[in-house]
């Protein structure tokens, strides 16, 4: 049925929203079509589309219009200290929960995202195995 996907951004500027997702979150640019569309990979499953703003679709950094979520495979505290010395603002604290812990921040327009880090203790195996999170351990 289903083989793959992606979740796309209204970006604002194209170069901008390019360098902010591959140079300084460190994903994949796997294509560029001018100011017209451009895609990065984000791990096992998950693409992320990057759309220039128009009329016809909602306004880049429309708050509750889109949220990416970022599973990581390193411990966030590192991560969140790695983004902040490069100037990205992380929204509030990291945040624990049983399932693991999270920290809220936005791209350069306002998009609103979040990093993930699983307590694989908490999740369960299938889960982990479905998420690809277990061959990461």
């Amino acid at each position: 049925m289903i083989s793959g996907g992606n979740a796309t951004v209204f970006v604002s500027n194209m170069d901008r929203a390019v360098r902010f997702y591959t140079e300084v979150l460190g994903l994949k640019l796997t294509n560029r079509f001018g100011d017209h569309w451009a895609t990065v990979e984000a791990g096992k499953g998950l693409t992320i589309g990057l759309h220039p703003a128009s009329p016809k679709y909602p306004a880049p950094g429309t708050r509750g219009g889109m949220m990416l979520g970022l599973e990581l495979d390193e411990a966030i505290e590192r991560v969140v200290a790695r983004l902040s010395e490069k100037g990205v603002p992380i929204k509030g604290e990291v945040v624990p929960f049983e399932a693991g812990k999270c920290a809220h921040l936005e791209d350069p327009d306002g998009n609103e995202m979040y990093l993930w880090e699983v307590n694989r203790e908490a999740v369960p195996e299938t889960e982990l195995a479905y998420s690809g999170a277990a061959k990461r351990a």
